[in-house]
């Protein structure tokens, strides 16, 4: 590591926290004199400021030992996930066939998902992986202080079955206490954007709601109507796990519950940063399955 000129897009790390996490800089502010830098976690969904005397720029061999270990652990959970969804399937492949007795062919109509982020890039790695697992996804970049305005409009546009409203948070301790809302950066966003999207559609089951990002409000989320959220122990969340956490329900036929723990023992971050309360499923099972041929 090495101390440089500090530009936007760079990729630097706290000296103050031991480099702990690494974050992009998004943004350069002159504060009385001095210059900070707005910082967007890279695997995290963390927002941070700091002065470019406590910035030091990671060179390319770090970055990639450290991205290394994380797609390590996301391979990890992928493929645990993958277990999930197959498990799922031979349930849905035994019952349809009666117990293998009759020789139906079935389909399956996953739920709809509204991903709404205020991370562009994050955006684009959610979606990505969405579409490897199979979940059926519109993605929307949307700055967390417009969501609020703007949920309601997508709702009706997008029609989702599950939607995901995350992007960056942070507590501030200089801001109150972590039981008030003010002293976070986006969590009053959040909770005001799942209120609407509540005025929208009020019931749990008819659309899922995932919201939150690192260190958020857990319980002022929940109350305003999420079915899953961040982050119970105010720790930092990684930048796919709300993708985990809804590909779970979309893959759940709607006839069975979402057991909470079955969730979250899947993600990267597991129960100290996500938390929720018990849900229905989404998926819908149909027959027969005739793929339609064309006449030469």
């Amino acid at each position: 590591m090495r101390k440089v000129s500090i530009q936007i897009q760079s990729i630097v790390g706290r000296r103050s926290y031991g480099c702990d996490i690494l974050f992009r800089v998004i943004d350069i502010q002159n504060r009385q004199g001095r210059s900070y830098a707005i910082l967007y976690g890279e695997d995290y969904r963390l927002i941070a400021d700091a002065p470019f005397e406590d910035l030091i720029q990671v060179d390319a061999r770090l970055q990639r030992k450290i991205s290394e270990q994380f797609e390590s652990l996301e391979k990890q959970s992928l493929q645990l996930f993958r277990q999930d969804i197959d498990l799922i399937h031979e349930k849905q492949e035994y019952q349809s066939s009666n117990a293998y007795v009759e020789n139906y062919q079935f389909f399956q109509v996953p739920g709809r998902v509204l991903h709404l982020d205020g991370d562009s890039s994050y955006l684009k790695k959610c979606t990505a992986l969405y579409e490897k697992i199979g979940v059926p996804v519109y993605g929307v970049h949307c700055d967390e202080k417009e969501m609020p305005n703007k949920i309601a409009s997508f709702i009706d546009h997008y029609r989702p079955d599950i939607m995901v409203i995350t992007g960056h948070d942070a507590y501030s301790k200089a801001k109150g206490k972590k039981s008030d809302i003010n002293a976070y950066r986006h969590s009053k966003y959040f909770v005001e954007t799942v209120i609407e999207a509540r005025r929208k559609i009020p019931h749990r089951d008819q659309l899922v709601i995932f919201a939150g990002a690192c260190q958020s409000h857990f319980e002022s989320l929940i109350h305003a109507g999420a079915n899953f959220a961040s982050s119970p122990s105010r720790v930092n969340i990684h930048a796919l796990d709300p993708v985990y956490i809804v590909a779970k329900v979309a893959f759940t036929p709607f006839v069975d519950s979402v057991n909470v723990w079955d969730v979250l023992r899947n993600t990267l971050t597991g129960e100290k940063g996500l938390g929720g309360v018990d849900t229905k499923g989404v998926l819908r099972t149909g027959m027969p399955f005739r793929p339609v041929m064309d006449e030469e």
